[in-house]
């Protein structure tokens, strides 16, 4: 009997295999969401996807909240760089005339310059809504920075402020200021300014950033922050959506109330030959007026409660993982390798346009993460179950070569056939034949003769089926059970199993004839055919399954081989056989009642049958 190997009940290395991808697959997404920003390494794919959106995002809708004056490069044309104290002194008094609600300085004034500007400026800075910067450093050095006299801070540590090595201040004639802002920021390793420290620590005070600390100026009391320490720079609006105005234009007095009344005002430059330029998401070099811009503009809305609400990022992206994981463990031993790609990718595209929408709610998830468990599930579990199904087809064909004619396997894998062992219904004819007399051939004979007889004789029988394109059941010891018309369905089915009969008659007449010979006694195959419906396909339990056919017409067949006996003829064919037979011709045998039938049978012979030997 041929069976079909059973698969293991025990966990094979292969389901191993399976879990470990699986496991890995939901670590790559959920590590991420949850290590510190400073594995670096594991955030790029993050920061970059982050950029993009940035990018897509940024919006040229007008911010009528906040005017930028910028020290340009036509500005620098009418003075050069340094401007003296008393020109930059003029021009916060002239944005605070025309009804600016606060002005921020993003200059640093390190050194006194002239006297009268100076006292100017000091004055303005401690009677006025001014905001004067100073920047902390965050780098350790051997020799950390000390310049200046630092101002402004609040005794205590905010938890979440980030801490500073060192400073860089203005003179001490500004130390008397009411606010200080920190312009100091930490890039990412790639050069790229992603986030600013909304508090910053330094030996045991807490200073804010240049935005909150305008914010904090005109409200009079703490502006509520976005969050402590480090926090991503929206970048929600491209330059060209805030009005910005030329230093050298206000000086002039080219700019009226109406373009300056109740705004907060941030004073800086972007010209390159000042250098206060920067690396973001929208620029390779931006002005750093931007990234004040775009916090003051997010404060803002937090204050009036249109910034995006949170949302937990992190778990959404976890939860998307396991599904796409799980829907993979389904999808991915019953479809091709090509459509499992196909259907990552396409979940990759849902998560790419899920993670744009999340990522404005959610600063600290790792939008890159589901991509990348998708990559592995790409790069290791499609082609691992491509390869056990090309393992289990080769096990399939192999084994369906074993009892299947080579011309009809090759016609299934033509034909494409979902699964070719599945039991069907099918039109099927049953050959079965087995020696007359086998106990008597072999009871005296050795163990070893008797089973080199039995291989030879079987060999007769299994040839011309194979030969025919029949399908081999199973060996029955001295005998066999054939059928035609499954896995393959084949309107000749009949015909073929008749010219498979006829062969295997004259293979054992051959045989016989060559034992003769020798001196050994004859044989003589018994064989019964019979035509009809039948359910065909793989049958058994998990631990054994044999390919095979049952039916009305499988059970007809078994029995017009046992009444070969009656009759001085090798092969007798039942009449469905005949009703479906085009090239051959029968003689007529009369009725038979067979065991297990109501009615007689009419049966049948081929009328071109063999001499016997």
């Amino acid at each position: 009997m041929t069976t079909l190997a059973p698969e293991s009940t025990r966990p094979s290395i292969a389901l191993l295999l399976k879990f470990l991808i699986s496991a890995a697959a939901l670590a790559l997404c959920a590590l991420p969401q949850w290590l510190p920003q400073q594995h670096w390494w594991l955030h790029v794919g993050d920061e970059w996807l982050r950029d993009r959106f940035i990018e897509l995002r940024a919006t040229p809708q007008h911010e009528s909240r906040i005017l930028v004056v910028d020290i340009d490069e036509t500005s620098l044309h009418q003075q050069p760089w340094p401007w003296p104290r008393e020109r930059l002194a003029e021009l916060v008094e002239t944005l605070l005339t025309l009804g600016a609600r606060g002005v921020a300085l993003d200059i640093l004034q390190g050194e006194p310059a002239d006297p009268a500007g100076d006292a100017r400026m000091a004055m303005l800075a401690q009677h006025g809504p001014v905001v004067l910067a100073q920047m902390f450093d965050y780098q350790p050095r051997p020799a950390p920075l000390r310049q200046g006299q630092l101002g402004g801070g609040q005794a205590g540590v905010v938890a979440g402020a980030l801490p500073a090595t060192g400073f860089i201040a203005n003179h001490d004639g500004l130390a008397r200021a009411r606010y200080f802002g920190n312009i100091g920021v930490l890039p990412d390793p790639d050069g790229v300014l992603r986030r600013v420290p909304m508090a910053t620590e330094y030996q045991g005070r807490t200073y804010p950033t240049l935005s909150r600390a305008l914010l904090d100026c005109c409200s009079g009391k703490p502006a509520a922050p976005l969050a402590e320490g480090q926090v991503r720079v929206p970048y929600r609006r491209a330059w060209e959506a805030y009005d910005v105005a030329k230093a050298g234009d206000v000086l002039a007095g080219r700019l009226s109330a109406a373009d300056v009344q109740g705004r907060l005002v941030l004073i800086g430059s972007s010209s390159l030959s000042i250098g206060d330029r920067v690396a973001t998401p929208l620029a390779a070099s931006t002005a750093g007026l931007l990234v004040h811009a775009a916090m003051l503009d997010a404060q803002l809305d937090a204050q009036a409660g249109l910034a995006p609400k949170a949302w937990p990022g992190r778990p959404l992206a976890v939860a998307f993982t396991l599904v796409v994981v799980v829907l993979a463990a389904f999808t991915l031993p019953r479809l091709s390798a090509l459509w499992n790609a196909a259907l990552l990718g396409g979940s990759s595209v849902a998560w790419v346009g899920m993670a744009y929408v999340i990522a404005p709610h959610d600063q600290w998830f790792a939008p890159a993460a589901p991509l990348l468990a998708n990559l592995l599930l790409l790069a290791l579990a499609v082609p691992l179950h491509w390869q056990l199904a090309q393992k289990r087809s080769r096990q399939l064909l192999g084994t369906l070569r074993q009892y299947v004619a080579k011309d009809v396997v090759d016609e299934l894998l033509r034909s494409e056939m979902k699964d070719p062992l599945a039991p069907r219904q099918l039109q099927v004819t049953t050959l079965i034949a087995d020696m007359q007399g086998y106990t008597t051939q072999v009871e005296a004979l050795s163990l070893e003769e008797a089973a080199n007889l039995t291989r030879d004789f079987l060999d007769c029988l299994t040839r011309p089926v194979l030969r025919h394109q029949g399908t081999l059941d199973k060996f029955t010891g001295d005998g066999l059970v054939a059928f035609w018309g499954a896995p393959l369905p084949n309107a000749d089915h009949a015909d073929l199993a008749l010219d498979a009969a006829r062969d295997m008659l004259r293979e054992v007449a051959e045989f016989s004839r060559q034992r003769a010979a020798r001196g050994l006694p004859p044989l003589r195959v018994r064989i019964g055919i019979e035509s009809g419906p039948a359910m065909a396909g793989d049958y058994g339990s998990s631990e054994r399954s044999i390919y095979t056919a049952v039916g009305d017409s499988v059970n007809t067949a078994a029995r017009l081989e046992q009444a070969a006996r009656d009759y001085p003829y090798d092969l007798i064919v039942g009449e469905g056989a005949v009703a479906r037979a085009r090239r051959h011709r029968f003689l007529p045998l009369g009725e038979r009642q067979l065991r297990g039938k109501e009615k007689p049978l009419q049966v049948y012979t081929l009328d071109d049958r063999l001499e016997q030997a």
